[in-house]
């Protein structure tokens, strides 16, 4: 296969924005290579079917088939490349990719530019060190998501889900559609990990239970699933001794969080964030190597795509500048951003002083725990430039600002920028 100009891993919303704005950069159609492992392109959006997606993009609710459909399209229309059951083996600094297909067979591609979007994964029951046996009816919430959706399977009928995050509380609202009893939902911290409007339209509406600061301890058992122990945590996230509760279930979903799939990045040498589990990455979505820039959930996990499309957008268009200015980066003063006083971490991390900073650049950002009655600050070197007042911030929902013209020209002037809560 021949050499491409920008190569794009992963065809799920990501990569689909971030090839199409490479194209509108200037770059080729035959040019660009859309890498993509499973069998067809849109990524997770084509197993969730419920509506809510293109808000802020569209200004209309839509499915997430509907979502991707509009970016598939408008590849296809402009016969940008793309290739379906592709895995991708590794990624090198010197930015070649090495990947194998049905039709292709093995490949080593070299990229002038290359945008990892490899998306996220969910964290499974080998990582929560439940006691109890391994019976059958123990998914994550994103599998028995795909089961129902597009194998047209129902997983079970008596459902427990451990965790409030979002792919858990819409499996509540489609379980129960289906036909299946959701006795409740735990979530271990006092708050719940999901969009408000989740919590309201899928467990309110419906009656399902969250019980939070409680966990499931126990798993019981043989060949099928037959019940689990609940339990309510302490401030540390301990069971509390006398609080346990047996309930009988066949089946017990997992949403307990979900990891950005950054094998690729760490073996390409790319700095990796400790906090976000994503690349590090400065204002044009460039990771640490020159030439491979990141996006959407591979970086860190969103809420809405309309914001992981956005977020593509600039890295497709930025890897289209890099290939089109033969390589070019930016060479002054580096800005480190920050969180404090409650900001878990902020994205961008890095931010070039002569880059690409505009009154269009935004600043992302998740808090530590629930707020009411913040103000979130804006500082630069210590000096505040700005200050706006929410009324209610948690970790489920992930904040941002756009920055000023006095915020840039501040910027460009400073060496740390911090964004906090007072």
């Amino acid at each position: 296969m021949e050499n491409k100009k920008i190569i794009i891993i992963g065809g799920g919303p990501a990569g689909l924005a971030a090839a199409i704005e490479a194209n509108n950069a200037g770059i080729a159609p035959d040019d660009i290579l859309i890498l993509e492992r499973d069998r067809e392109l849109g990524g997770i959006l084509n197993q969730c079917i419920h509506a809510g997606f293109g808000l802020h993009m569209f200004g209309e609710e839509l499915t997430g088939p509907e979502y991707a459909g509009r970016f598939i399209d408008i590849v296809k229309e402009r016969n940008i490349g793309y290739l379906c059951d592709a895995m991708v083996l590794s990624v090198s600094a010197e930015r070649e990719v090495s990947f194998v297909s049905p039709t292709e067979g093995f490949c080593r591609v070299k990229a002038g530019a290359i945008v990892l979007a490899m998306g996220c994964r969910e964290r499974t029951r080998g990582a929560l060190n439940i006691a109890g046996s391994r019976p059958a009816g123990i998914y994550s919430a994103g599998t028995a998501q795909r089961y129902v959706n597009i194998d047209g399977y129902l997983p079970g009928k008596r459902v427990v889900i451990l965790g409030s995050g979002d792919i858990g509380l819409i499996m509540a609202r489609r379980m129960t559609l289906e036909g299946a009893k959701v006795l409740r939902v735990c979530e271990l911290m006092p708050y719940s990990g999901g969009l408000p409007r989740n919590i309201a339209q899928c467990l309110d509406d419906f009656d399902i239970p969250l019980y939070l600061s409680h966990t499931v301890t126990g798993i019981h058992g043989k060949e099928r699933l037959e019940g689990v122990t609940v339990a309510k945590v302490g401030d540390d996230r301990r069971p509390i001794a006398g609080t346990e509760e047996y309930i009988e279930c066949d089946t017990l979903l997992l949403s307990v969080g979900l990891l950005p799939e950054n094998e690729l990045t760490r073996e390409a040498g790319i700095t990796i964030d400790r906090i976000t589990g994503g690349a590090q990455v400065d204002e044009t979505m460039q990771t640490s190597i020159p030439g491979i820039f990141a996006c959407g959930n591979v970086l860190h996990v969103h809420d809405l795509v309309d914001f992981v499309t956005k977020e593509a957008y600039r890295a497709g268009a930025s890897a289209a500048k890099f290939v089109n200015e033969g390589g070019s980066t930016p060479t002054g003063s580096t800005l480190q951003t920050e969180g404090k006083n409650g900001v878990r971490y902020v994205m961008p991390q890095k931010i070039n002083a002569d880059g690409a900073l505009t009154t269009e650049t935004t600043l992302f950002f998740r808090v530590d725990n629930i707020y009411r009655d913040k103000f979130v600050t804006l500082s630069v070197d210590g000096t505040e430039i700005f200050r706006r007042k929410k009324r209610f911030l948690e970790p489920g929902q992930m904040e941002n600002i756009t920055l000023s013209e006095d915020a840039v020209k501040a910027i460009r002037s400073g060496k740390t920028v911090t964004v906090a809560l007072a």
